[in-house]
């Protein structure tokens, strides 16, 4: 059993950085990837172990964040709801795409690719911020057409890159969505929905593979859970811009963790 074969203060951290991550997930997306990484670096389990606990723990926070912000209508303002579905079910098709696509194209490549495109991304917002350029809601610009193909991209991308290398999600959707100026918000709201597909289908792959720690993941997946209850209450209690700004910072800062 895995957990026999950690420490007590090994277990304690796994559950402090836990709780963080699902505050992080919840409050600004990126969240989760601390886990994964801290699972990789700390813990004596195979990468593939790593990843499919990892992601059974994303169906959980996923879906509890879904209902948070359900409950608090964030999926009621505009085409929330249209939005998640279009991610959702392009996230599927990326991933498989991406996971086929893991065997015969290195990680560490599109790992290095994807943080510093991480890193860009996050400069971005921080400048935008900083500056005090008003976000502009490109999605509200366009036609109904040109909408639901923009989406499709970005749902089919991220959810390839999901696939390919075992993140996406939050980490990724709400960053893309923000530059794109749509409101934290609802980048946060629908951004959970769609994690719940890709790391359910990650999920599913890894435990046919026989590669998920059931107590693994509850070691780490109750604290996450715990963490976006509080992340929630912290993006309706935050001002917007300031949640912009600590995204931003933290894309910049996770960006070398994603390459490791």
């Amino acid at each position: 059993m895995v957990l026999s074969i950690i420490s007590i203060e090994l277990a304690i951290f796994l559950f402090v950085l836990a709780l963080f991550a699902g505050i992080g997930i919840s409050a600004i997306g990126p969240g989760g990837i601390f886990v994964t990484i801290a699972l990789f670096l700390f813990v004596p389990i195979s990468s593939a172990e790593v990843a499919g606990t990892a992601s059974a723990t994303f169906i959980a926070t996923g879906l509890l964040a879904a209902y948070l912000y359900r409950l608090s209508g964030d999926f009621a303002v505009g085409y929330a709801r249209e939005t998640a579905i279009i991610l959702s079910g392009m996230s599927i098709v990326g991933a498989v795409a991406g996971s086929q696509a893991n065997l015969v194209i290195p990680d560490d490549v599109f790992g290095i690719l994807l943080a510093v495109f991480v890193a860009v991304v996050g400069g971005i917002i921080v400048y935008r911020e900083l500056v005090g350029l008003e976000p502009r809601n490109y999605l509200d610009s366009t036609t109904d057409l040109q909408r639901r193909a923009l989406l499709s991209v970005l749902g089919f991308g991220v959810g390839f890159l999901g696939g390919l290398l075992g993140v996406g999600g939050p980490v990724i959707m709400v960053p893309l969505l923000v530059i794109l100026g749509v409101p934290m918000l609802i980048s946060l709201a629908v951004a959970q929905v769609q994690s719940i597909f890709i790391a359910g289908f990650a999920t599913a792959g890894y435990w046919l593979g026989d590669a998920v720690s059931i107590p693994l993941a509850i070691l780490v997946g109750v604290p996450q859970l715990i963490g976006v209850v509080i992340g929630w209450r912290v993006a309706h209690l935050v001002a917007e811009e300031r949640l912009r700004i600590a995204l931003g910072v933290v894309l910049v800062v996770i960006a070398p963790a994603i390459a490791y």
